[in-house]
């Protein structure tokens, strides 16, 4: 049976969590689609993977799990999962909960009115649900980056986000490339779409990742993908002779 959506989840110590996401996902997806989730482990010391197992069993749902021996960070574990995936579109989620896995399918539909092979369909949390303080850094990050890359992405935090496998192959591999996604592809001349997302409470545990550690990291990062935007070629080719 082919694949066509595969739904990329990073996750390190989301027990509470993995589980209703994965009934949900099941719930958004399964008559609609065939599909599989791809949940890479990174590093967790709780039972993250043994409540997603349980859960795909009892749904009857196609599950992989690629365990990192030790944490990389999100955006390896992202990586990891889509290089596993079997599918030829990739939604991704962040594990916590706070995307609601109703919204793939929407963002699914859009994908047969892009002609472009090369797209991102990019989650906005118009309305987010974190503190005021959260809500100002990623404002103030998104102007920020939005005037140096131009990518158009009002909200590059946000992982709930679509786009061909096939694509996300072809970008450059670095570490926190995951909130770079639409810029990465629009240097290879990709369409960008912005589709507003809900968004929710987390429901159990704790965020993984430090605001202002993301705001330091990510100042150095945007001047790396501002280097390989500028350095880009984009040749026409005339002719292809062979003999």
């Amino acid at each position: 049976m082919t694949v066509q959506v595969s739904v990329a989840i990073p996750a390190k110590d989301e027990q509470g969590n993995i589980g209703h996401l994965i009934e949900e996902i099941h719930a958004a997806l399964n008559e609609r689609y065939t599909f599989e989730v791809v949940l890479t482990d990174d590093g967790s010391r709780d039972g993250t993977v043994a409540e997603a197992l349980s859960t795909a069993e009892s749904l009857g749902l196609s599950l992989q799990v690629v365990c990192h021996a030790h944490s990389c960070g999100q955006s390896t574990a992202l990586h990891s999962a889509v290089r596993h995936s079997q599918g030829q579109w990739i939604a991704t989620l962040d594990a916590d909960g706070q995307n609601d896995p109703a919204d793939i399918p929407a963002m699914l539909a859009q994908v047969e009115l892009i002609d472009n092979p090369h797209f991102c369909i990019a989650g906005y949390r118009k309305n987010r649900k974190d503190t005021a303080w959260k809500r100002f850094q990623s404002r103030l990050a998104n102007r920020v980056r939005q005037r140096l890359l131009h990518d158009g992405v009002p909200d590059s935090g946000c992982g709930l986000k679509v786009f061909p496998k096939a694509t996300f192959m072809m970008l450059p591999y670095f570490d926190h490339m995951h909130r770079f996604l639409p810029a990465l592809i629009c240097r290879l001349q990709g369409q960008i779409v912005v589709h507003e997302v809900n968004h929710r409470d987390r429901q159990a545990g704790v965020s993984k990742y430090n605001a202002w550690n993301r705001a330091w990291v990510g100042i150095s990062d945007t001047i790396g993908v501002m280097w390989l935007i500028r350095r880009a070629k984009h040749p026409q080719i005339r002719a292809v002779e062979s003999r």
